[in-house]
């Protein structure tokens, strides 16, 4: 049995709803809003964080192999640059991220990989979440229509990396139409790969736990650090 190829999207899993037309017809442009205003009302809702938590579904799609994985599980941002991602069992994953280095462990292989922030589509393509980056700066922006990408009452916002990155091509935002926040993201790679991540139960600017962007792998796993 096949199984999803790992690292590319560190721990993944992912569909994409709506979103598949993106690769054969370019979906509308929507007309309400113009799209450096809904980017500046999301990059201000986050900028007033200092923390974020919440839960998270996370499907991945890989292209090559025709597969779809759904996995579960908590996450936490804290300014500056921590980042946890807790998986549910019996994923067991974890990703966790001090804002120079990021930590993926898989359980099901007992090993985790370590690398730069830099090339983990994680804190690349969620800086804004952690404090980091700036929308209008970093991105290309337009709109979609939101009919079209099945979000109605909402903003989808696709954001272009303007300097070109290995771990994404392209992400797009779903916003709350009444309070700027981004109730999911899709990721999109060159391969055609399809990393989605919906937000629930959100909970900003109180006390993350103590340890929670801490992770020491069990005895007997092998680290991997890429070149």
């Amino acid at each position: 049995m096949k199984r999803l190829p790992r690292r590319t999207f560190l721990v993944g899993a992912a569909s994409c709803v709506g979103a598949a037309s993106l690769f054969s017809v370019t979906p509308a442009l929507a007309d309400t809003k113009d799209a450096d205003e809904v980017a500046g009302k999301v990059q201000g809702f986050y900028d007033n964080l200092t923390t974020y938590q919440a839960t998270f579904k996370q499907t991945y799609y890989a292209k090559v192999l025709d597969k779809r994985q759904i996995s579960t599980g908590k996450l936490a941002f804290q300014k500056p640059g921590l980042m946890s991602f807790a998986y549910d069992e019996p994923n067991g994953n974890r990703v966790t991220s001090n804002g120079k280095t990021v930590k993926v462990y898989e359980k099901e292989n007992e090993q985790q990989y370590e690398s730069s922030v830099d090339k983990s589509q994680y804190p690349a393509a969620l800086a804004f979440l952690m404090g980091e980056g700036k929308l209008k700066s970093d991105f290309t922006l337009r709109l979609l229509d939101p009919t079209t990408m099945k979000f109605e009452g909402g903003f989808v916002l696709e954001c272009t990396p303007k300097e070109a990155s290995p771990a994404y091509e392209k992400v797009l935002l779903y916003v709350d139409g009444a309070t700027s926040q981004v109730r999911r993201v899709l990721i999109l790679d060159v391969q055609r790969n399809r990393n989605r991540f919906d937000f629930d139960s959100a909970v900003m600017n109180e006390e993350i736990p103590k340890g929670t962007f801490d992770f020491t792998p069990p005895k007997g796993t092998k680290i991997i650090k890429p070149n």
